[in-house]
């Protein structure tokens, strides 16, 4: 009797399949490749495959800050981007006792464990591979009014590292679009600002736009959900446009749910160029120009 046939992998949990070449590289503007499987070499070599030949590494807490670091002083087409996720600054200062971040439970720590860490995220930022502070911000969603304090002090403090050390800063913005730019107008917002993962509407946009701030759109604008999303890419400038992964979240149409990864961004790129009716390498040629620009490389 022959064996039965080993499982073929549920689809998923498969890696989508490479898409078709862009013909005008881009850049990766926020992806976590210490949060993906397989090595740093294989994540790179298969994004360079499709014409993704740069990405920035982003850093949520310490231990990930200091990997980016490290991983873009090892490869000379990653850059680093070091900070405190607004989720990660309450679990310094209150405490994670169920322990749902990667540290796994914790103590309060309160005031001057924050200091600390922030401290950290300075001496980083100084780094010359380090290209931004981020990504930092504010996230209504994930924690509650008792968090608000500490995520508002630490996005103040990031906005003050990102200026003195003149890079650029990179925002998280959840459920908070108008205590973002709120914030933002009060510190005085550094010369590049980026919007990670665009969440505003075509209104937000048009406020971004006025202030210079870059909008970096990810695979949830292909969501079926997301037309607000594409309203807002449609009256953003082009001069700031901005593509990521955020990988391994938000992995686009038509292979929602399952691992993201830079050498995705070809998917994305190309619904953009729908929702702006223009040429892909046009685009491409832009997000390129303007992703440099604005990490400084």
């Amino acid at each position: 009797m022959s064996p039965s046939p080993s499982p073929s992998p549920d689809p998923k949990d498969a890696p989508p399949p490479l898409p078709a070449p862009l013909r005008v590289p881009v850049a990766d503007s926020h992806t976590h490749l210490d949060m993906q499987a397989g090595t740093v070499e294989e994540a790179l070599a298969k994004a360079a495959s499709v014409g993704v030949t740069t990405v920035v590494q982003v850093g949520c807490d310490i231990k990930g800050s200091r990997w980016a670091a490290e991983t873009a002083a090892a490869f000379e087409n990653v850059w680093a981007a070091v900070a405190l996720h607004p989720n990660e600054a309450p679990r310094i200062v209150l405490g994670d006792p169920d322990g749902w971040s990667r540290q796994g439970a914790r103590e309060a720590g309160g005031d001057a464990a924050l200091d600390d860490a922030l401290a950290e995220i300075d001496r980083l930022a100084a780094l010359d591979h380090v290209r931004a502070v981020g990504e930092t911000g504010l996230d209504h969603f994930r924690t509650g009014p008792e968090g608000v304090a500490a995520q508002e002090r630490s996005f103040r403090a990031h906005i003050e590292i990102a200026k003195r050390h003149d890079k650029a800063l990179v925002i998280h913005d959840r459920d908070a679009h108008a205590d973002v730019l709120r914030i933002l107008a009060e510190e005085g917002a550094p010369e590049r600002t980026v919007f990670h993962c665009y969440s505003g509407d075509a209104d937000m946009a048009r406020i971004c736009a006025d202030a210079g701030y870059f909008m970096s759109f990810a695979g949830n604008m292909t969501f079926k959900n997301a037309q607000p999303l594409r309203d807002a890419l449609a009256v953003a400038p082009l001069e700031l446009v901005l593509v990521e992964t955020d990988a391994p979240f938000l992995t686009p149409a038509p292979y929602r749910g399952r691992p993201n990864a830079p050498y995705l961004i070809p998917v994305t790129v190309r619904a953009m160029a729908k929702v702006r009716g223009i040429d892909e390498d046009a685009l491409c040629a832009a997000i390129s120009d303007n992703t440099a620009r604005a990490f400084g490389y």
